[in-house]
């Protein structure tokens, strides 16, 4: 048995998700789970933080270090559980660059793990993501290392995630693992409600905006246009790629007038573009789609993902025991574990890597 803690900063920039994760053999049970918010001026901050002056953005690393480790202290301090008792941590950090498809292959990941580990009095596992361009790989997802390992067994399904960026792994018996990023999760949502409502609205509760609206099937059409969607998997993306810009180059001058209209077309194209990725890039027969992410909670969005995959079943995550938004950084605890004993914890297959290696930097505490 051990412990282990995952921390997690999404594109959303929403806040930090951290979970604390106890694993026997391949049992993992959900100890605790809790986000910290960010303040609305550190979101915008990270929304734009590839525009920083050096200075800035190492100001910004050590910054998020120290919030990563007061995330860690008090999700303990909530469960009641000693920093002894934790074997590692898994930070993944605050994605402000991915370029894997660069001419220099490259990806940044803020939140300076020396800080967490000294703060916490537990060692840090931190900077997944380089091992894996390094070999060649995207870099990404590295999620399906976990799916595989939770949900592996039995018939294939498909493990949706729909946070910043939406993201599936398709696993099961005798199958090797297929994943890739599907497209825009909640970062078109999320930017669309914030832009329309002048900073009112960081998202779209409950999708109750989008419910308002009318979809705009010939916009649709358009964004799925994008070559991303034609791309064949192992393939990643970002807020690089979906972005205001994006959305201004669809919309046109209707970006700023029709907010509901924008705001339910964007909804709509989410899960269209799950849906129609499946029907282009899976394969395989699925018996179920599980989905996690805050995405889990906007139900205008989980409504059309419903329809549109009928009549697959399509299920929230915590049906089999964990938080929506408590997958990855569970996931990342589990790939510090496997770090500090050791063992590779990515699947080349499914980010285009050569090797399997092991993934992160150890900050010993």
């Amino acid at each position: 048995m051990a412990l282990a803690i995952g921390l997690m900063s999404g594109t959303s920039c929403d806040g930090i998700s951290a979970a604390l994760v106890e694993f026997r053999g391949r049992h993992v049970r959900l100890i605790g789970f809790r986000t910290s918010t960010y303040p609305e001026s550190l979101a915008q901050l990270l929304r734009h933080a590839r525009e920083l002056a050096v200075p800035h953005a190492a100001q910004l690393h050590v910054l998020l270090g120290e919030l990563f480790a007061k995330a860690a202290r008090d999700l303990l301090r909530l469960r009641r559980t000693p920093a002894r008792r934790v074997t590692v941590i898994g930070s993944h950090g605050h994605t402000v660059y991915h370029g894997p498809r660069d001419p220099i292959p490259c990806t940044l990941q803020l939140g300076e793990p020396a800080i967490i580990a000294e703060r916490t009095g537990i060692p840090v596992v931190a900077d997944f993501r380089p091992r894996d361009l390094a070999v060649g790989g995207e870099g990404a997802p590295l999620i399906p290392f976990f799916d595989r390992w939770r949900f592996g067994t039995g018939a294939p399904r498909a493990l949706q995630n729909i946070g910043g960026i939406a993201n599936v792994t398709i696993v099961g018996r005798r199958l090797r693992p297929i994943a890739f990023d599907t497209g825009p999760g909640n970062c078109l949502l999320d930017m669309a409600a914030q832009r329309l409502t002048r900073g009112k609205q960081r998202f779209d509760r409950h999708g109750a905006m989008a419910q308002r609206g009318q979809v705009d099937l010939a916009i649709v059409r358009r964004m799925w246009t994008h070559p991303y969607f034609r791309r064949p998997p192992p393939k990643s993306t970002g807020p690089e790629v979906f972005n205001e810009s994006f959305l201004r180059s669809v919309f046109g001058q209707r970006w700023v007038s029709r907010r509901a209209d924008v705001v339910a077309t964007v909804t709509y194209f989410t899960a269209y573009s799950i849906a129609e990725s499946y029907r282009r890039f899976v394969p395989v027969r699925l018996s179920e789609v599980i989905v996690s992410g805050g995405g889990v909670f906007n139900r205008t969005l989980m409504n059309h993902l419903k329809r549109l995959l009928d009549p697959l079943p399509v299920r929230s995550i915590v049906r089999y025991g964990l938080h929506p938004q408590a997958k990855e950084p569970a996931a990342f605890a589990l790939l510090a574990l496997r770090a500090i004993r050791h063992q590779p914890n990515h699947f080349p297959s499914t980010t285009g890597a050569s090797h399997a290696r092991i993934l992160g930097n150890l900050t010993p505490a």
